[in-house]
This record gives structure tokens, C-alpha cells and sequence, in this order.
């Protein structure tokens, strides 16, 4: 795949650029292919595209859009097994496990999902002084920027749910995992119209001036809080409709009551999905003194059983970390921990010489907030344990963060863990799980962790505008 020419997919057609960046396989450091670096006229290109394609599919009947996403569906569950190798090529997760071959499917459900919604018209009311009806129309072009941790599985809750309510997309992978998306985006390329669906890739100035850009009436965007805020701010002087899934630093309390070993399964995925790598992560637990030893003995006796390897064997659990930069910031984050007390129960030190970005599965416990690990988002393999007493006093600090995307819950007593949860300023909140998100559920944070919500009904009609009919 190293030799393969990667092109831009613009009006239905593959257009190359003057310019190429590598792209690193961050199991071993060698380049995984060469990614087309699109200019500021070819993202012109590619808006134009999309808004002619837009006057067009715009009209289209809603059983027309509904096939066209089932048909997206169809074609990823047919490619599953080539767009997954090439994803953990460029991304580092494994084939295996909830890696590459878990997120091909994971796109595939979502789409299949999104392409049954339907958005009737509402009939506000219907008496002898007249009918007033709700209709949901698209917008126009969306832009779509994704992040590199699930780059297949968000570009596609990003793009489905676009085409399904008559908008078209151009969309901007991340400059790290850049690749299966121009090949996912050709692939469908190949069961819609020219021009519904576009790709363009490079670095940072692509996505700024997606942003401000006059063509496109809406971004969507699932990244870092600090992106957010500039994309907000640029997407200001055209007052683009934004939907914004951003950082998190979800927390997890633990009642007395639970039995260690019975959770720990739960909690160690539920921190170390994608190794960490997951806005909605587990990235703070807090565990009462009563069992608080015993949950680091059973987390690390879990811990110690995962393979860390190259996502390309079949039998590793967990990969690397995507790329060198947040490498460092883990292993920053860690040291940092050890430095003010921290215990370190596993992991904590790295080969920063080996080939890779691998970082060991890390547990520091005897932390608590002002703790730069617990305090900042770590997106990575390392989990700090918070010992508490006081259940009044968990909630306040599990609420004392800037972020508020997700967070959890663990007891025997689902009433008193539910009075619990209803404490927690975050969008959504599992009881003896975590991260648990769902297709028919809406998804998205509070605070610093985003603007607006994902999937289902709720999410569908972020991609339109409302017109009231009066008759």
C-alpha cells in the first residue's frame, strides 16, 4: 500500500496534487504511503462540487437519500477487510479485538441505523383557523473534519447522516490517518451521485479555511476543545451551523459496595478502549477507601494480561499510540504523576529509542485533582486512581473540570447509583459501564465538551433548517 498513488476525490473523480505528505505507521515508524496535500483552489474544487451536486440531490425524494445510505452501508461491509488493514496500518490498532475490524463494523451498523430515520413533516396545527406545518430541509454543503483516533467510524457519523436529510459533504481527515478515508470516500464514490460526497487532505490550513470558507453552510468537527474554539470563532463570520464533539475527561466513581474483581473487566475497558485513545474514555476514577486497594490489585491483575503489540498480529489487544506527539504527552502526563507521589501499579516507563509509539498499559493511583493526570485529558494509555470518602465530596470533584462529555457510575444499588449519575454536569452517564454509545442514542457533551449532539433523531436534525408552512 506504500506505492499506491492517493488522490484527492472531488465531483466523483480522483485529482491529483502537486504536493504529498508521509504518512507513519506508528507501529514501527516507517511510512505507510504518501497522502495528496490538497491546495486552497482544490478545496474551492471541492465546495464547488459539492454545491452544484447540492442543487440536485437536494430534491431527491426521501426514499432516494434512504437507499443511498443503505447502499454506503452495503459498501463498507463489502470493503470491511480492506479498509481495516489499511486502518491499522496508519492508525496502530489492531485488526482484532474492538480494533480495525470492530470499527468497519461499527460504521456499518451506524449507517444501516441513520439511513431508517425519517424526519416527517409536523403538523403544528390543523383546526378552522388554518394548518401550520414543520418542515426539515438540508442546509447546504457540510464540512467535515475528523480526528485520527476512529477516522473511519466519525467520518462516517458525520457523512450519513448529511446525505440522509439532502446535504452533500466535503470532508478533511486528519493529516495523521488520511488514507482510509480517501479510500472509503472512492469506494462510495461508487454508489452515489458526482459531487455528493468530496475529500480533501493536508495539514491545518485546509480545515481553518473550511471553516471561514462562504460555500459551506455547516461543519462538524470531533477533535480537541482548543480546535473547537477556533473553528467556532473563524466559522463566526459566516454563521455556519456547527455541531462540535470535543475533548473529554470523563470520571468514574465507585461505590463501596461493588465487588472488585466483578468490575474491574468493565473499568479497564471502559478506560483503555482504542488504548485510551477515545473522547469518551474512562480518564479519572474515583474509588472509595473502603475498596480502594482491592480495585487497583484486580485492575492491575486485568492490566497485566493485555498484549500490547503491532495492530498488524492478529493476537495483539492493544496497539500503539497514533503518533509521536501524543506519545510524549502521555508519557509527560505519567512522569509528571510520579514526580508529585503517584503510584505507579503498572507501566509508567517507555523505550523512547524503540521503534514505535508504544506506551506500556499505565496505572498511577494516589492522585487526586491538581494533578496534571488527572486534571488534563491524557487520551492515552494511562488511568489515575483517586482514593475518596466523602460521596458528597467525589461528585463535586468529578464535576471540577472544564469538560463534561461523559461519566459513570459503578454500584450494586442502581437507585442510589442513579441518584449519583443525575450529579454529574456531562452528557451522557453509564451505571456499571462505560462508554457504552449507541446509534439510536444522542450523543454529545456539556461545558467545554462540545456544541450540539450526535445520532438518533436528535442528531439527524442538526443537519437541517426548520420552514414553517402556514396554510
Amino acid at each position: 500500500m506504500v506505492d499506491q498513488q492517493y488522490k484527492l476525490i472531488i465531483n466523483g473523480q480522483a485529482v491529483a496534487t502537486n504536493q504529498t505528505f508521509e504518512v507513519v505507521n506508528p507501529s514501527t515508524g516507517a511510512a505507510t504511503g504518501a497522502a495528496p496535500k490538497a491546495s486552497l483552489a482544490q478545496l474551492d474544487e471541492a465546495v464547488s462540487a459539492a454545491q452544484t451536486a447540492f442543487e440536485t440531490w437536494s430534491k431527491t425524494d426521501d426514499g432516494t437519500r434512504q437507499r443511498a445510505c443503505i447502499a454506503i452501508a452495503d459498501a463498507l461491509r463489502d470493503n470491511a477487510e480492506e479498509l481495516a488493514q489499511l486502518l491499522t496500518l496508519e492508525q496502530g490498532k489492531p485488526l482484532n479485538g474492538m480494533g480495525s475490524r470492530f470499527e468497519l463494523g461499527g460504521a456499518e451498523a451506524w449507517a444501516r441505523h441513520t439511513a431508517g430515520l425519517e424526519l416527517p413533516v409536523k403538523v403544528l396545527q390543523d383546526d378552522n383557523q388554518g394548518r401550520v406545518e414543520l418542515h426539515r430541509k438540508p442546509i447546504g454543503v457540510v464540512g467535515s473534519i475528523t480526528p485520527w483516533n476512529w477516522p473511519l467510524m466519525i467520518a462516517i457519523w458525520h457523512i450519513v447522516p448529511a446525505i440522509r436529510t439532502g446535504n452533500t459533504v466535503v470532508i478533511k481527515p486528519s493529516p495523521f490517518t488520511p488514507l482510509s478515508t480517501i479510500r472509503m470516500v472512492e469506494l462510495l464514490n461508487q454508489v452515489l451521485p458526482a459531487g455528493v460526497l468530496n475529500c480533501v487532505t493536508g495539514e491545518n490550513e485546509i480545515g481553518a479555511s473550511m471553516s471561514s470558507h462562504p460555500g459551506i453552510a455547516k461543519i462538524v468537527f470531533t477533535g480537541s476543545t482548543e480546535t473547537g474554539k477556533k473553528i467556532m470563532g473563524s466559522a463566526a463570520a459566516t454563521l455556519k451551523r456547527l455541531t462540535l464533539e470535543l475533548g473529554g475527561n470523563d470520571a468514574g466513581i465507585v461505590l463501596p459496595d461493588c465487588d472488585p474483581r466483578q468490575i474491574a473487566e468493565g473499568l479497564f475497558w471502559g478506560a483503555f478502549i482504542n488504548g485510551g485513545q477515545t473522547c469518551a474514555a474512562l480518564k479519572r476514577l474515583y474509588v472509595h477507601e473502603d475498596i480502594y486497594e482491592d480495585v487497583c490489585r484486580e485492575l492491575t491483575n486485568y492490566a497485566s494480561s493485555i498484549k500490547v503489540g503491532d495492530g498488524r498480529s492478529e493476537d495483539s489487544v492493544l496497539g500503539p499510540v497514533q503518533n509521536r506527539m501524543q506519545y510524549e504527552k502521555v508519557r509527560d502526563l505519567v512522569n509528571d504523576a510520579k514526580g508529585r507521589g503517584g503510584r505507579v501499579l503498572i507501566g509508567g516507563e517507555a523505550d523512547d529509542k524503540a521503534p514505535g509509539n508504544f506506551y506500556p498499559v499505565t496505572l498511577v493511583a494516589d492522585l487526586d485533582n491538581g494533578d496534571r493526570l488527572v486534571d488534563e485529558e491524557q487520551f492515552g494509555p494511562a488511568l489515575p486512581i483517586i482514593k475518596f470518602s466523602d460521596l458528597d465530596e467525589v461528585i463535586r470533584r468529578a464535576n471540577d473540570n472544564p469538560n463534561g462529555l461523559g461519566g459513570s457510575v459503578w454500584s450494586r444499588d442502581i437507585e442510589k447509583a442513579k441518584k449519583v449519575a443525575s450529579q454529574l454536569e456531562c452528557g451522557s452517564v453509564w451505571i456499571n459501564k462505560h462508554g457504552a454509545i449507541q446509534p439510536n442514542v444522542p450523543f454529545g457533551g456539556v461545558k467545554s465538551s462540545g456544541l450540539g449532539v450526535e445520532f438518533a433523531e436528535e442528531g439527524l436534525v442538526e443537519y437541517t433548517t426548520i420552514q414553517v408552512v402556514y396554510q
